[in-house]
């Protein structure tokens, strides 16, 4: 089962039907997107919007059917401060209107108990369209820990809410493989891959995690462990963020082939 993707933040503003040619290339079946470009874009891609584009959808619904990708994970649905995840239902309906699996949140917003019930109402929306919805935890917020993440699923409580661990937070904020493997069925919908190394060298850490990790095998983590722990449906996609690289005019194509070489023997 090849359940690889190459994430939206490894491709720093490609348009998402390039971005799908380019995972089917590199024979990867899943890309994550959002619906809007991302604020940095290196390689001076022209602007996009899902949201905004009609005739972008169907030809992206289009390209993904004729290559064979998916979107696994429908990005930006973040918690933040004063912001009712209740007013995403019609992007979610463009999620779901593009073959989405799964939404994903992340929390900016400080306040966990709203961060649990902002959860509650994305794994709702995600219901309602046949989704799953997933939250991530990230070392400096809210949910910044394995044992934080567990606490808003067990609150949320649907079978299709889960957690999304990306290896750079997982174990830069204590996570290890045990603590993986005891976690009970279902709690894990997605996971993210990259290489980091420990402890940090960069003092920023969301510098880093925004534009400066490793491809698999350039870090300390223990990855190939952390990929058998993980069930075996889980998409897994390489979030490898290399903004130097890219600045240096190298191309996606360049900087993702021999990183996906390497995260497929992860398998």
């Amino acid at each position: 089962m090849n359940r690889l993707g190459i994430e939206l933040l490894s491709v720093f503003g490609m348009n998402p039907v390039e971005h799908v040619e380019l995972a089917a290339d590199l024979g990867c079946a899943y890309i994550s997107s959002g619906l809007t470009q991302l604020p940095f874009n290196p390689h001076g891609y022209t602007s996009w919007s899902l949201r905004d584009d009609a005739a972008l959808r169907r030809r992206l619904k289009e390209v993904l059917r004729e290559r064979g990708v998916a979107i696994s994970l429908g990005e930006g649905f973040t918690i933040r401060p004063e912001a009712d995840m209740a007013a995403r239902a019609a992007d979610m309906d463009i999620m779901a209107g593009l073959g989405v699996l799964c939404a994903g949140a992340s929390a900016l917003e400080p306040d966990t108990g709203r961060v649990r019930d902002q959860c509650a109402i994305l794994a709702e929306l995600a219901a309602a369209r046949g989704m799953k919805a997933s939250l991530e935890l990230v070392p400096g917020s809210a949910v910044d820990s394995l044992a934080a993440a567990l606490n808003v699923v067990r609150h949320v409580n649907r079978p299709n809410f889960g957690l999304l661990l990306d290896s750079m937070h997982f174990f830069r904020s204590g996570g290890t493989v045990e603590a993986l493997r005891a976690l009970p069925p279902g709690v894990i919908c997605y996971a993210q891959l990259c290489d980091v190394p420990m402890p940090a060298e960069e003092p920023d850490y969301m510098r880093e995690a925004m534009f400066n990790r490793r491809p698999p095998g350039q870090g300390v983590l223990p990855l190939a462990a952390f990929v058998a722990a993980l069930p075996a449906d889980v998409p897994i996609g390489l979030e490898i963020p290399m903004l130097a690289q890219a600045q240096a005019g190298i191309d996606p194509r360049t900087r993702l082939a021999p990183a996906v070489a390497v995260a497929k023997a992860l398998f």
